[in-house]
């Protein structure tokens, strides 16, 4: 799995009501809809801003609060190809795999706004080709790039049955 794109840098503590304010989350099940407002407590005009493949960079416990799947499959369907953090809160992370939206452990300091990325999961390296530097990357396992690679996990189930490890 490999992603070319532009970072959106936002701190640490980005909870889940910032990703997607709770005045949306209870109005649609329109996945789309939601993802026009997704970080618009944060940066209003970031839904206009983003381009299909682009990253939202996160320091440390990203995606902290509530426990619900808009969050990451707000984001997954703006058009967003990861988020990379510090760290993640575990629910959200779990969550983003399971919604097939990647997510990336590494050292975020090394990224600035609008700088042009290319992520490469197979590989465990993030090139920041604005800087001309090499971030590694805390690997995924096997199987939850099988899981994000079928689409998420309910894809990764009706495909196989269950879970499918070869």
């Amino acid at each position: 799995m490999q992603f070319n794109g532009k970072a959106h840098k936002f701190g640490n503590d980005v909870n889940t009501d910032y990703i997607i304010s709770g005045k949306y989350k209870f109005k649609t099940l329109d996945m789309k809809e939601l993802a026009k407002h997704v970080m618009e407590d944060l940066d209003p005009g970031f839904y206009g801003k983003v381009t299909a493949g682009d990253f939202i960079i996160g320091g440390t416990n990203f995606g902290c609060g509530s426990s619900r799947e808009q969050a990451p499959l707000a984001i997954k369907y703006a058009d967003v190809s990861a988020v990379l953090a510090k760290s993640f809160a575990r629910i959200f992370y779990r969550n983003a795999i399971n919604t097939g939206l990647p997510v990336v452990e590494c050292d975020t300091g090394q990224i600035d706004q609008g700088d042009e990325l290319t992520v490469n999961l197979a590989a465990g390296i993030i090139e920041n080709k604005t800087k001309g530097a090499t971030i590694p990357v805390k690997p995924l396992p096997a199987v939850m790039i099988k899981i994000l690679n079928d689409g998420g996990l309910a894809a990764h189930f009706r495909e196989y049955g269950g879970f499918n490890f070869d």
